[in-house]
């Protein structure tokens, strides 16, 4: 806490004098006062006696606070507080607002019933605050009598209308002044073209202070650097808001990260546009207008090759490279990735970090890579976190401790009730010693289908159900992912089945185990709706070993089951549907040693395919229906439908 009775408030207020001055243009028409703030190096007033404060608040019936009486005897009244408060009051000016404004009726018609006490104050701030500004860009400061804190400090409110945002909270009158201190500087930075750069020991130290910031976010101290980032930019310190942000998107931050003074420049575009671009695309109902505002500056080709790269990312077939070995370790990590591999891929990309080559001066780490839909889903704020504070680009220091790996080694995650994993009811193969390329066609019926480009399960189901022409009670092709099941394994994973019929069941293990060996489960202890039930299956080298299914309270079972998957020993009576889940999965894991990526399956993107139905036909006698959906067509002029408008029922 800083100690307000203590602040040297003279040469504080000396040096913004004499900051504000040199950076007047000499050819700007400036009224009478600035004029003569501008020769005498002085925006404030002759100072105040005791006798003169003791008066205000003798008129105000409060003693006022301890920075303010201080800042007072300095200067009674401020010119220029920041770009939009001209004039600050002194002892004479200041008074109760009462709300003068009218503004506690328009913030009280925005509080619902349910509006607490402390809405309910803030809202009544324009009606009990001390107000200070006297002349102002529709800008209003009030200190708060009633927002005190142990030293008798009160808060100072400031609020815009045109700003559009809530009244801004400041500590202490202090802090206040430091504040709008901090936005002249900010607004200075914004030199038009010609005018002379805005240039004094401030702006000297606050560059020196990047500079360092720089290099100790190379050395791994990104916490220290980022502190002091966001301090410079603040100031409005060029590079300290294209530095900081890469910090902030690489610790999993998007909100405002925009990367200012550095996207636009041709050197740092291939790494900083993809994640600029990435949160556009991200957000829908954003007008492309917007991108354009954020390359404010930018060259034609710089801008072209920014929208090239949106149409990558909205169709999913951005790919991001870098140069050198960092960059032979992408390709390496990606291939990983795109088989659900994640905690390895993971570690290809931090092993080689030290061998990145950066772009230029301010570029802090890799980025591009977020923007990569398979490279993309590794980024954790943990994973964020290790990468920041790994040497990299000439630096050398300590390298940090291994951040814990995202997948378990074991199938019983699927158990477990997470937010972040709602397969209450879901099914998988396992196929032994065959690479998950190779799955379809142990999985489909005919030649020639191939995976579809790697995507989260809900691009690949609504993409799924997009391209669907027809839809039958009796078929029930699964979309699945696949990817790398632990050593030896591959899986093709769905998290969202039809309903279980065992009546019409028909297991993949047998089809899938031609010349090895296959498990399939299917799981549906926890479904919302139904029967609770269980399968498992396997076979081998194209024929059933053995297999059993729980449903309605019953075991079904056939072949010779291991002991250690004997059902009898899950299902007691009465069943707990997650117990015996967890239970099963585990004994599964320890029984053939395959896991499913948690990480890839819940957050990442992997390949898919449509299998063939899990149940037979339909025999004679039992129905049916089919939903065949044509391409409509325009109506004719009469509004007559044509033959091929609409679905078709059979």
């Amino acid at each position: 806490m800083t100690n307000t009775t203590a602040f040297d408030w003279r040469s504080f207020l000396l040096r913004w004098s004499g900051e504000w001055a040199d950076s007047l243009p000499d050819d700007e028409t400036r009224d009478e006062n600035d004029e003569a703030a501008r020769r005498a190096r002085w925006l404030g007033f002759p100072p105040t006696s005791e006798e003169r404060i003791a008066a205000m608040e003798e008129r105000l019936g409060l003693r006022m606070p301890p920075s303010y009486r201080e800042f007072l005897k300095v200067t009674d009244g401020w010119r220029h507080a920041g770009g939009f408060v001209w004039l600050l009051a002194g002892t004479k000016e200041a008074h109760w607002h009462n709300n003068e404004s009218g503004l506690a009726d328009m913030f009280e018609e925005y509080l619902d019933e349910d509006a607490g006490p402390e809405e309910r104050r803030e809202a009544d701030i324009w009606r009990r605050g001390l107000q200070l500004d006297v002349e102002s860009d529709i800008t209003h400061v009030l200190m708060d009598p009633e927002d005190v804190d142990e030293d008798g400090e009160w808060a100072v409110y400031t609020w815009a209308g045109w700003r559009g945002e809530s009244p801004e909270r400041h500590a202490n009158f202090l802090e206040f002044m430091r504040d709008v201190y901090r936005e002249f500087h900010s607004l200075r930075a914004r030199r038009s073209d010609g005018e002379p750069a805005f240039a004094n020991d401030t702006t000297h130290k606050l560059d020196a202070l990047v500079e360092e910031a720089r290099l100790e976010a190379l050395s791994g101290g990104w916490e220290r650097a980022g502190k002091a980032l966001d301090e410079a930019k603040e100031y409005g310190r060029p590079r300290a808001a294209g530095l900081g942000d890469q910090i902030r998107r690489l610790l999993g931050q998007t909100y405002m990260v925009y990367f200012d003074g550095l996207v636009t420049d041709p050197r740092y575009a291939p790494e900083l546009l993809p994640p600029l671009v990435a949160e556009h695309a991200a957000h829908s109902y954003w007008d492309d207008s917007t991108l354009t505002f954020h390359l404010r500056g930018a060259d034609g080709d710089l801008v072209s090759l920014a929208f090239a790269m949106l149409d990558q990312v909205r169709n999913g077939t951005y790919r991001y490279t870098a140069a050198g070995p960092f960059g032979e370790a992408v390709e390496r990590a990606r291939e990983l990735a795109r088989w659900g591999d994640t905690d390895a891929a993971w570690r290809t990309l931090i092993d080689a970090l030290p061998l990145w080559e950066p772009l230029g001066p301010d570029h802090l780490a890799p980025l591009g890579w977020v923007a990569d839909p398979v490279l993309g889903p590794l980024l954790t704020p943990e994973r964020g976190r290790e990468l920041l504070s790994t040497p990299r680009g000439g630096q050398a220091s300590k390298p940090p401790s291994p951040t814990a790996g995202l997948d378990p080694d074991n199938l019983a995650w699927l158990a477990q009730p997470d937010p972040a994993n709602n397969h209450t009811s879901y099914r998988f193969v396992l196929v032994e010693g065959v690479e998950p390329e190779d799955l379809p066609g142990r999985l489909v019926d005919g030649d020639g289908t191939v995976l579809n480009k790697p995507m989260t399960y809900w691009e690949a189901h609504h993409k799924s159900q997009h391209s669907q022409r027809e839809l039958s009670s009796h078929d029930d092709r699964a979309l699945m992912a696949v990817g790398r099941a632990g050593t030896g394994w591959s899986f093709a994973f769905d998290g969202d089945p039809a309903p279980f019929n065992r009546q019409r069941f028909v297991s993949p293990a047998t089809a899938a185990s031609a010349g090895t060996r296959a498990v399939v489960v299917w799981s549906g202890l926890r479904t919302w709706h139904g029967e609770p039930f269980f399968h498992l299956s396997v076979a081998r080298d194209g024929a059933e070993q053995y297999a059993f299914t729980y449903v309605e309270g019953k075991i079904h079972a056939s072949g010779e089951i291991p002991q250690a998957l004997d059902p009898s020993q899950f299902f007691g009576d009465p069943v707990d549907g997650g117990v015996a889940e967890r239970s099963l999965l585990e004994a599964v894991t320890g029984e053939f040693g395959a896991c499913l990526p948690r990480h890839a399956i819940v957050n990442g993107r992997l390949h898919t395919f449509a299998t063939r139905s899990w149940t037979r036909p339909p025999r004679d006698g039992e129905t049916y229906a089919v939903i065949r959906m044509h391409v409509g067509v325009a109506r004719p002029a009469d509004g007559e439908q044509t033959e091929d408008d609409g679905p078709e029922s059979s």
